[in-house]
């Protein structure tokens, strides 16, 4: 089968593969990772993404989609393929009929997507080509808490096999660079600190379209994420258990895991008559802002996030921020906007939330406007388009790379 639409210009041509992509929302920040890197660069390289013909957690492909050709997708082609025909041969006749200088892999542990690539490469079936991983967080410690030994195992593995031999490695901030470092030993010289980019809107009527706090009212808190062990709902009820004030918690976020999803609702039931938690469905990403602004305080006591998109997104809306230190939004109290809390400390998270109940609507408007303040500093930066730009452009390198201009590790 030929897939034609073969580059039509000079620009270099980046195969990408990634398990969910657009018309998706559901897998949440990777979905948003990939495509605000395509809006921030598709002009200058021509990204052509591999993945699934249907959403996360969906057992039906979107409607009407176009199977095993390429279709245009914004300032992208997009392949849709099946997931029971998607395996070591697929990869390798659309990596040869392909014509492409570059493969990029939006994961280390996918099974398909991820290792299975890998795996083609090591049997010779791809092109020659420079070879991008984007661990995407997976090789934090919150994150390989999960299945560990499975994860560790297969590290090993394709570390004695010389299955990412000669890859170049994207760490979206230095911590996630330490992590990388920390369990792929040859990656060191070989890691390029290219932080995501944002797809938050620069706005002007926060004030006028946010539903604000009046005196009274409960403090109104949501989670907005995949619920699976990952994002750690369970703790973030196992918290609110203890707070004595008053708080209304939305969880929004389509179930990954229904056994966890279950003993979630077993917390919920038993949480005391001053906390009412409801779970108010999913959220397409065009819903998310108007949500964040019915609410006081965004609380995400997540194991493990790269970047943290919806993070950014609730510092936006005006919202105050509680989550852990396991993300690169390390510095908001400093910036008076919110807590980043160890996860080994429960007790805290109790008294950031209890201080948020404490606060008047003069508090809340203060903070609520450092919040849109940090969330436009922390924007898209040229440094970072550049750092991602200097990314695709070195891959090739044979020689250690030296960190991309203005951006250090």
């Amino acid at each position: 089968m030929a897939y034609g639409h073969k580059p039509d210009g000079s620009r270099p041509v980046i195969l990408t593969f990634a398990r969910h992509y657009l018309p998706g929302f559901r897998a949440g920040g990777p979905i948003r990772s990939i495509a605000n890197l395509i809006a921030g660069l598709g002009d200058e390289f021509e990204f052509r993404v591999v993945t699934l013909d249907r959403d996360f957690g969906e057992t039906g492909p979107y409607p009407a989609v176009a199977l095993d050709r390429w279709v245009r997708m914004d300032q992208a082609w997009v392949m849709y393929v099946e997931p029971k025909h998607f395996g070591l041969h697929k990869i390798a006749l659309i990596a040869r009929e392909t014509s492409h200088d570059l493969v990029y892999l939006n994961s280390f542990f996918d099974t398909r997507f991820a290792q299975q690539v890998l795996l083609a490469r090591w049997l010779r079936k791809l092109p020659e080509r420079p070879l991008v991983i984007a661990p995407r967080g997976e090789l934090s410690e919150g994150a390989l808490q999960i299945k560990r030994i499975r994860k560790l195992a297969y590290i090993a593995i394709a570390r004695s096999l010389g299955l990412y031999r000669g890859a170049t490695w994207q760490a979206t901030s230095t911590y996630e660079a330490a992590d990388i470092r920390r369990h792929i030993k040859s990656a060191d010289g070989r890691i390029v600190v290219a932080p995501n980019l944002s797809s938050v809107p620069a706005r002007s009527d926060h004030q006028e379209v946010r539903v604000p706090w009046t005196p009274g009212m409960p403090l109104r808190v949501c989670f907005i994420s995949r619920i699976s062990r990952k994002k750690n709902l369970d703790y973030a009820l196992r918290v609110l258990a203890q707070v004595r004030a008053p708080v209304h918690f939305t969880i929004y976020g389509p179930v990954e895991d229904a056994k966890y999803w279950t003993e979630c609702k077993e917390l919920i039931a038993r949480l005391p008559s001053n906390v009412n938690a409801v779970h108010a469905g999913e959220l397409a990403h065009a819903e998310v802002d108007r949500a964040l602004r019915q609410h006081d305080v965004f609380f995400l006591p997540t194991r493990s996030e790269n970047f943290g998109h919806v993070i950014q997104e609730a510092l936006s809306a005006g919202l105050a921020i509680v989550t852990s230190d396991q993300t690169p939004w390390r510095d908001l109290q400093r910036y008076g906007v919110g807590w980043a809390l160890s996860l080994g400390d429960q007790r805290s998270f109790v008294q950031a939330l209890e201080e948020l109940a404490s606060w008047d609507a003069s508090r809340f408007q203060k903070a609520q406007a450092s919040a849109i303040a940090y969330a436009a500093k922390s924007k898209d930066s040229k440094e970072a388009l550049d750092a991602s730009r200097y990314l695709f452009r070195h891959a090739g390198s044979r020689t250690r790379l030296a960190p991309p201009p203005a951006a250090t590790e």
